[in-house]
């Protein structure tokens, strides 16, 4: 088994393992192709952010990631935020750009709770006069 790099991310109720080793280029997210797995327009771009705030060529990297919980925009997150963990754990100069890219930083908006009174966290009942 060859080196790898691991980091976590994390967003909302999702949870990234990426695994980042040199290799040939495959990007597999829960054994399934990346590109298959992320379909919608413009996610895998945002995800590969990491590679061009560093200025290296994707190709040169095998990614592996185990993504669980949340939907598809928490887990598209979670995996770009644990890709630059992982890169900055293989080396750690690429700190601070992947910081002046935002990479590195968690996203703490989660789903506010629902109060008593109300139908959601803040949006009340019709208010009927008489």
């Amino acid at each position: 088994m060859a080196q790898y790099f691991e980091g976590i991310g994390r967003r909302k109720e999702s949870t990234a393992r990426v695994r980042v080793m040199s290799g040939t280029g495959k990007f597999v997210v829960n054994n399934k192709e990346a590109a298959a797995y992320f379909t919608r327009e413009g996610d895998m771009r945002d995800i590969l952010r990491s590679f061009e705030a560093i200025g290296e060529a994707r190709e040169t990297y095998d990614v592996t990631v185990v993504a669980t919980g949340g939907g598809v925009t928490g887990q598209t997150d979670s995996v770009k935020m644990g890709l630059a963990r992982a890169l900055v754990k293989m080396n750690a100069e690429w700190n601070s750009a992947m910081r002046k890219a935002g990479l590195l930083t968690r996203d703490a908006r989660i789903k506010e709770r629902k109060k008593p009174g109300l139908k959601r966290a803040r949006k009340a009942p019709t208010y009927t006069k008489r």
